[in-house]
């Protein structure tokens, strides 16, 4: 049987990679997107490598990008996220990507999704995922967005032209609220783990995070280590599940454990030196706060940006576990410097009290992007049987 051909186009925006395709040239009925990214990115996979398609068999580069114009009068163009599932035929909507969201509004100018003009772009990016605006602002280099730049960020090789995104009023991306319980600090009961302390917070996305030390670790602990201690795995698991249904994520665990990005699960602990991935180690003098966080079952090399984000808002927050062992700041708007196993990554957030409750107004925080190559993804029409008889010769044959 003959395979089906669509446009596509490949980009890294910051540690992640992505298929990107325009919203124009999927079908219409989003219930059969699934099966045509799963078999672009390559899943299922039981060999965790995705070698048949475009996937590369970690959480942060199986992932695909759809966009399309603007459904909404504050926004320039509509960015849907799916993560895909390395092992399992499944595709996640539930939360969305901050670093592919840095390459949505360069895809939207390269591609004449939206019109520029001058040397700089703001590129109001909706993330339907999360119903959220994210403003993107980058140079403009001869009418395309710029690659060429001194930014270097933890993760990725060489520099690149900065990209300033800006999460506007982030709280409740997944829950509709900063603070799910109400509570800055929450106790869990935990089967197979007993009672820990958490703050759930909802800011990007969903995450829980807990005081390493209340899991009998330093903090500084590498995503291979974390991912060999099974009996660590198990437990971060069983607290994302709980996690999820105090949120509000899933009603009960059974479901809770159908959900495979929100609540993302992490642990932090306070500036201190620690190993890198890259080999040069960071300082506890360089930094003010450590972070290790877990998506999709695997320990992050580099922090979803999403939840660093999502960290830095709870170091706002009086009280909360990650506020108690951050470096204190008297300047509520300097940036939060957070040590990770690539390295250090930088992100602001303005949070405050608004009608005597905590209000996350903004987030910010700097990518690189490129678009890596273009053409023709290719997938088994054996893969989504029927499908060109019903788009009408949308997808073409090949």
């Amino acid at each position: 049987m003959k395979q089906l051909k669509l446009p596509a186009v490949f980009m890294r925006g910051g540690t992640s990679n992505a298929i990107v395709f325009h919203a124009k040239d999927l079908p219409r009925d989003r219930a059969e997107w699934d099966e045509i990214f799963l078999a672009a990115i390559g899943s299922p996979d039981p060999y965790g490598r995705q070698l048949d398609g475009m996937g590369g068999g970690v959480s942060s580069v199986s992932k695909v990008c759809v966009v399309g114009p603007s459904s909404r009068p504050d926004a320039d163009i509509d960015y849907t996220f799916a993560q895909v599932q390395v092992k399992e035929a499944k595709v996640d909507y539930s939360a969305n990507c901050g670093n592919m969201s840095s390459a949505m509004g360069p895809f939207a100018v390269d591609e004449g999704v939206f019109k520029v003009s001058g040397s700089e772009a703001l590129v109001r990016v909706h993330n339907t995922n999360t119903k959220k605006i994210i403003n993107a602002r980058f140079a403009i280099d001869d009418g395309q967005s710029a690659v060429d730049g001194d930014l270097a960020i933890p993760g990725v090789s060489g520099t690149g032209s900065p990209v300033r995104l800006e999460f506007c009023e982030p709280g409740g991306a997944a829950t509709g609220k900063l603070l799910p319980t109400g509570n800055v600090v929450d106790t869990l009961d935990v089967p197979g783990v007993g009672k820990i302390k958490a703050s759930l917070i909802d800011a990007a996305n969903a995450c829980c995070l807990v005081n390493a030390a209340d899991l009998g670790l330093t903090g500084t602990e590498m995503p291979d280590a974390i991912e060999q201690d099974a009996a660590l795995m198990e437990k971060l698991q069983n607290i994302r599940l709980a996690a999820s249904v105090a949120m509000g994520i899933a009603p009960n665990l059974e479901e809770a454990a159908k959900k495979k990005a929100v609540p993302f699960v992490g642990f932090v602990s306070g500036p201190q030196d620690a190993p890198s991935l890259s080999g040069d180690p960071t300082r506890a003098a360089d930094v003010d706060l450590t972070g290790r966080m877990l998506s999709n079952g695997q320990p992050h090399r580099a922090l979803p940006l999403t939840c660093s984000l999502c960290m830095a808002v709870a170091a706002r927050i009086e009280g909360s576990l990650v506020q108690q062992v951050a470096r204190p700041n008297a300047d509520a708007s300097a940036p939060i410097r957070i040590a990770m196993p690539s390295g250090i990554l930088t992100v602001a957030s303005t949070v405050g009290k608004k009608d005597g409750q905590w209000h996350a107004e903004q987030g910010a925080f700097y990518r690189t992007q490129r678009r890596l190559f273009d053409g023709y993804v290719y997938v088994r029409a054996s893969r989504v049987p029927g499908l060109l008889a019903k788009t009408k010769g949308k997808l073409k044959a090949a």
